[in-house]
């Protein structure tokens, strides 16, 4: 039987970014593994995980919820990192 860690490994992300992809998404992370890495199998794909994770920080800070906001600036520093493709085009709140 699979475990998250399993598919999180497979899906080419960590698991803070593949659940920062389900909140985005408002599916099981299990589920946001697979879109994860469908997502970074296409072009651009990555660009659009970076402005899921700016978004989720967006709404993050609408709900005054500062430490999940920073929590998911932590991520996407991660994820831009990890994945340079991704750019760093989107403005950050």
């Amino acid at each position: 039987m699979l475990k998250m860690e399993d598919c999180v490994a497979f899906c080419g992300l960590t698991e803070a970014e593949v659940r920062a992809v389900a909140e985005h998404e408002h599916m099981p992370v299990m589920a946001a593994t697979a879109y994860a890495e469908h997502l970074l199998n296409q072009e651009k794909g990555a660009e659009k995980i970076r402005d899921m994770i700016v978004d989720d920080i967006r709404l993050a800070l609408g709900r005054d919820d500062r430490a999940h906001a920073d929590e998911l600036r932590v991520t996407l520093r991660r994820f831009l990192e990890g994945h340079p493709e991704a750019g760093g085009g989107a403005e950050v709140p």
